[in-house]
């Protein structure tokens, strides 16, 4: 019974977004669409244990997700009450009562799940529900899995996915995908979606984690559907070259007890070389789209430069600093400007690096920001200014909301105030 369940949870985690965004289109509704998927859900947890796992399980999930959706339809065309249920206005209740279910159901999936993650990153929604919606559709989470892994109640997402679906309901987001530039700027809500949660796995903002490996892999599975549904967009393609890069180094960047190991000290065998050559080819292809001076693309080049370092020596720092001016001129930042700093110390030296951070310190814009006294406590260390440097690594422990990231920078203070 249990390795039922085990293969009906695998499945279910593929599935899902399959499932939804096939109901989605027919349904014209989030919630419902998923109504539908979790009847197809109980029913394999019905059957299977007696039957056994069908050979093509995702396709009997379909089916059955199939025939609900009809029985639903067909209810509903016999009592108006429970058409009522399913549409918002006289012209929807129209438009379902004409629509073929069959020919609709037996349309191109990628469609559908291209118009899923527009809809659920749609810009009405703010970033957190966008987050939250996306990886329980697109990513096949449970509500609790979501929470853990940004370490909020499960109260809190399960609200924020309510909201979600009310918002797109009332909203009366159309569920077929936009064209031209309205398309481009959904898709780049998208992109923006999955970066945030991949970064999120990447450098955990809170907790006892460093990484969340599992958050990566889902940003990473859905930017490469996104791939293959939308290949004409440059920064499709750099965004997964960017997460592909950085997803190469996840395994050295921590130590045997889960300690953080900074990029300069990590050992680059342990870096995924697979990751490194598909994070590559990506970002040729964004490239060749003409898509060089994307943000996602441009933060992808300077992952490449880390990349093809055999050693941290081997590094050109120069060119990751043009690289990073690139990017401000694109995508004016703080932190960009901050991150400029860093390969413009490597490059030139700690003394004009610290010049730009002594300026972005004097601007405010990252008073509450912990790695902006952690790259000048690092400045300082180098120029020999070693009381200075000790402060501003604890000021930044102070400010660290990540548990081992405070322990390193703690670690810091002290190796720092040692003569």
């Amino acid at each position: 019974m249990d390795e039922v369940r085990r293969a009906v949870g695998a499945v279910w985690r593929v599935e899902a977004p399959v499932l939804v965004a096939s109901l989605v289109r027919l349904v014209r509704d989030v919630g419902i669409a998923e109504e539908l998927a979790q009847d197809a859900l109980v029913a394999a947890l019905e059957a299977w244990p007696e039957s056994g796992t069908p050979d093509k399980p995702g396709a009997w999930l379909l089916a059955t997700a199939r025939h609900r959706a009809i029985d639903r339809q067909r209810r509903a065309r016999l009592a108006a009450r429970k058409l009522e249920a399913l549409e918002h206005d006289e012209a929807r209740r129209q438009e379902l009562a004409g629509l073929d279910l069959e020919a609709v159901l037996d349309e191109d999936v990628g469609d559908d799940l291209l118009r899923l993650m527009l809809v659920a990153c749609h810009p009405v929604l703010g970033a957190e529900a966008r987050v939250a919606l996306t990886l329980r559709l697109l990513g096949g989470l449970t509500t609790a899995e979501i929470a853990r892994a940004f370490l909020v109640p499960e109260s809190t997402i399960a609200q924020r996915i309510v909201r979600a679906k009310r918002t797109l309901a009332e909203a009366r987001v159309a569920f077929e995908a936009p064209r031209g530039e309205a398309l481009r700027e959904r898709v780049g809500s998208v992109l923006e979606v999955l970066y945030l949660v991949f970064n999120e796995g990447y450098a955990a903002t809170r907790g006892d984690d460093w990484t969340r490996p599992g958050l990566c892999d889902d940003a990473m599975r859905l930017g490469r559907v996104l791939q293959g549904l939308a290949p004409e967009v440059a920064e499709v393609h750099g965004l997964v070259a960017l997460m592909e890069l950085q997803a190469s180094r996840l395994a050295a960047r921590t130590g045997p007890a889960g300690e953080p190991v900074l990029l300069l000290d990590q050992d680059r065998q342990r870096w995924d070389q697979t990751l490194i050559a598909h994070g590559l080819d990506a970002l040729d292809r964004a490239i060749a789209l003409g898509g060089a001076a994307g943000p996602y693309a441009l933060q992808a080049a300077i992952a490449a430069c880390h990349a093809r370092a055999v050693t941290a020596a081997d590094t050109d720092w120069g060119r990751i600093a043009a690289i990073y001016e690139a990017l401000a001129r694109v995508t004016p930042s703080p932190v960009v400007e901050l991150n400029r700093a860093v390969a413009v110390g490597f490059a030139h030296g700690p003394a004009a690096a610290l010049a730009i951070v002594d300026a972005l310190a004097a601007a405010g814009s990252l008073a509450r920001y912990h790695l902006l006294p952690s790259v000048r406590g690092d400045l300082l260390a180098k120029l020999g200014r070693r009381d200075e440097a000790r402060a501003e690594f604890a000021r930044a422990a102070a400010l660290a909301t990540n548990a081992r990231e405070r322990s390193l920078l703690l670690a810091r203070a002290g190796n720092t105030g040692r003569a």
